[in-house]
């Protein structure tokens, strides 16, 4: 098939302003090597406080997270103390327990000792999720 110079340049004009509009997560900060150096891995994990988080669970929570509190979201330049500490992902703590038939059940709720600013408990805040770790896809929202 023969493509013609003018359709080619058309496509091309269309191709790059979308291509600009998916822009990927970014990547982690690392540590320069001199700070790295100064914390040693252990071999093994101590006992107390370790979790282990199964991959499902965790793919679950993250597109949970991802869908509740997205990483490229912008705060309004009228944000309040409030808001700017609930865009904060660690403001967060997370619940995560299988369903039945390949659903894990994901709740996303804020920690009052995080975002204490002073105001009245955060009761309206959060989300469970029903996600489905076969098709990878959010059954079910509620706020």
């Amino acid at each position: 098939m023969r493509v013609r110079p003018g359709w080619a340049a058309t496509f091309g004009v269309f191709l790059l302003p979308a291509c600009a509009l998916f822009q990927r997560p970014p990547r982690p900060v690392h540590a320069s090597q001199a700070e790295a150096a100064k914390v040693e891995i252990p071999l093994a994990f101590p006992e107390e406080g370790r979790q282990i988080i199964p991959g499902t669970t965790l793919r679950a929570i993250q597109l949970a997270m991802e869908d509740y509190l997205p990483w490229d979201y912008k705060l309004p330049g009228t944000a309040t103390p409030l808001q700017q500490c609930l865009a904060r992902r660690e403001a967060y703590d997370v619940v995560a327990a299988p369903g039945p038939h390949g659903v894990v059940f994901v709740s996303i709720v804020p920690n009052p000792e995080v975002c204490d600013v002073g105001g009245p408990p955060l009761l309206d805040i959060g989300a469970t999720y029903a996600i489905d770790v076969t098709g990878w896809r959010i059954l079910s929202v509620q706020q």
